[in-house]
């Protein structure tokens, strides 16, 4: 419904589908001790695509996200949504039973470095959800309570600063959120749009094809960022309530896989994608139905874009291989 006027775009996600189907598939069979191999050569190559991108990407709407590979764009940030993980995962997997502080120090900057490049595109929000991915590992692994404490402390001290570094448009996220009535047909327009498609959804929603706000093309990007409107729209609370079951169906199963997972580095990694698929949807939601600042954050498994689906579907089949593998006795 969402991708009714762009019948292009449905045609290609039915491909991205599919290739990220058999990339689940491949990675469901592929050993965890085996990604665990593969961990620094991914988390190099995504950091050397974003270093690439910062030279010579693509610039779209005045944001340098994107990388020309001959036969398509990628956005490289999407690698790093599971690179860092994977990476981390095996940085602590390797110095299980003596961590130090000076290991969680070094945590530290091989999460800060990607952010730090990603965040330079810009893309603020992409750059936050890759340390809140880095951060669930590293809370996983061990982090003291007080330390965690110390870093929520600084945090909230640092946000004058975070102000002041902010690109204008960003600011106007943030004051956008706190009242979009103050600009209705300008910066507050997409929450508006999106927030009265989710009201005018009801109980049980128009039904599909017929969302007004969809259709007299209302919602902006209503085939990513705000599919979500879109969806409430037609489908209603009951629709909405579904939804949040289904994810919260592969959040506890992942989380239920790394209990069981027989590895430091297995626990760590489910444990993160199941985390990192909570945030992501949380972020979406969140900011289409304003509690929450606009960031281009898709919406897991539903918002169109190639390299998300793909980068769920490598997550997916991690998650098959832990679970396969979950009675292996740790070598």
């Amino acid at each position: 419904s969402a991708g009714n006027d762009f019948p292009w775009r449905v045609t290609d996600q039915l491909r991205n589908f599919g290739v990220a189907l058999a990339i689940m598939f491949v990675m469901a069979n592929l050993s965890p001790q085996l990604l665990m191999r593969l961990a620094v050569p991914i988390y190099l190559v995504g950091v050397g695509l974003l270093v690439a991108t910062a030279v010579g990407g693509v610039i779209v709407k005045g944001a340098q996200r994107w990388l020309d590979i001959g036969i398509g764009r990628i956005q490289p940030s999407e690698i790093m949504k599971l690179g860092l993980p994977l990476m981390l995962a095996w940085y602590f997997h390797r110095r299980e039973g003596g961590l130090r502080t000076l290991d969680f120090i070094v945590a530290a900057v091989i999460v800060l470095v990607p952010v730090a490049l990603i965040a330079k595109q810009p893309d603020l929000g992409t750059a936050l959800l890759v340390l809140a991915a880095g951060s669930f590992v590293i809370f996983f692994a061990g982090l003291p309570w007080k330390w965690l404490a110390v870093m929520i402390v600084a945090g909230i001290a640092s946000l004058p600063l975070a102000w002041t570094l902010m690109h204008d448009y960003q600011r106007e996220r943030v004051l956008t959120l706190i009242d979009p009535s103050t600009d209705p047909l300008g910066k507050g327009f997409h929450t508006l749009q999106a927030m009265i498609a989710i009201g005018s959804g009801g109980v049980f929603g128009k039904g599909w094809m017929q969302g007004t706000q969809t259709h007299l093309e209302f919602i902006p990007e209503r085939t990513s960022d705000f599919i979500f409107a879109v969806y409430s729209e037609e489908f209603g609370l009951v629709g909405n309530v579904v939804l949040l079951l289904l994810f919260g169906a592969l959040i506890w199963r992942a989380l239920a896989i790394a209990l069981n997972a027989p590895t430091q580095f297995a626990r760590l990694l489910a444990a993160a994608i199941g985390l990192i698929v909570f945030t992501y949807a949380f972020v979406n939601m969140g900011m289409v139905s304003g509690i929450l600042p606009v960031v281009g954050v898709p919406l897991p498994f539903i918002s169109y874009g190639g390299t998300a689906l793909v980068t769920l579907g490598m997550a997916c089949g991690m998650l098959m291989s832990i679970s396969a593998n979950r009675k292996l006795v740790q070598s």
